[in-house]
């Protein structure tokens, strides 16, 4: 996961709306990068670059809302402002559905865009965090073997070490050996320690990316 600086892409067939709206988040201090269409957008992305996107709903080609379903499929995209200059109830559940964080209907006020754009840094910001947290668990989870994996999952179930041996049919001193290297690995210095690390790696693991939804 990088650490590189947030930046605002800007997506919009209007040249004057993506110059204007560029000048804006320069003003504040916000890096940009501004797109004339939808596959320019997707020609350049990289799911590991941290920022927002705002974006247009009617453009020449792909669509501001084609373009969200794309991003959709991937494990991590920036999420959405959308903007619009033909704004209608439709398209804006649509929107929402698809994952925006704000709908703003041009012309919009300057602040209630920079509002929307630290909302959704900020949703950028959340989801990273929890994809990281889940990604480091699941790396420490890689370095276990089978057995150990085997034996984590009964230990999580609660089983005590005599009961997993009887079910692996092994000796308890082996399992008490397996379970000394899975807490090495996991880096868990107590039995304690283990199951609450598991239990919010399950969470995490299940949670959907965080969604904020509103409209300007």
């Amino acid at each position: 996961m990088t650490n590189a600086e947030p930046q605002v892409f800007i997506v919009d067939d209007d040249d004057e709306v993506r110059d204007a709206i560029s000048l804006l988040m320069d003003s504040v201090g916000l890096p940009v990068r501004a797109y004339e269409s939808a596959q320019a957008f997707l020609d350049d992305f990289d799911p590991q670059r941290p920022g927002c996107l705002i974006l247009d709903v009617r453009m020449r080609g792909m669509s501001g809302l084609e373009l969200q379903a794309r991003l959709a499929n991937e494990p991590l995209y920036p999420p959405i402002v959308i903007i619009t200059g033909h704004g209608d109830v439709p398209m804006a559940v649509r929107a929402v559905q698809a994952g925006a964080v704000d709908f703003l209907e041009k012309p919009f006020n300057d602040q209630a865009l920079l509002d929307a754009v630290h909302r959704a840094l900020g949703v950028d910001g959340r989801r990273r965090g929890h994809a990281m947290r889940v990604a480091e668990v699941n790396q420490r989870l890689d370095r276990l073997t089978p057995r150990e994996r085997e034996i984590l999952d009964q230990i999580v179930a609660g089983k005590r070490n005599k009961v997993i041996a009887a079910d692996l049919q092994i000796s308890q001193s082996t399992v008490e050996a397996h379970r000394a290297k899975v807490m090495d690995k996991l880096g868990a210095r107590s039995l304690s320690e283990l199951m609450r690390l598991m239990l919010e790696h399950q969470l995490a693991a299940e949670e959907p990316l965080e969604n904020h939804q509103s409209f300007g």
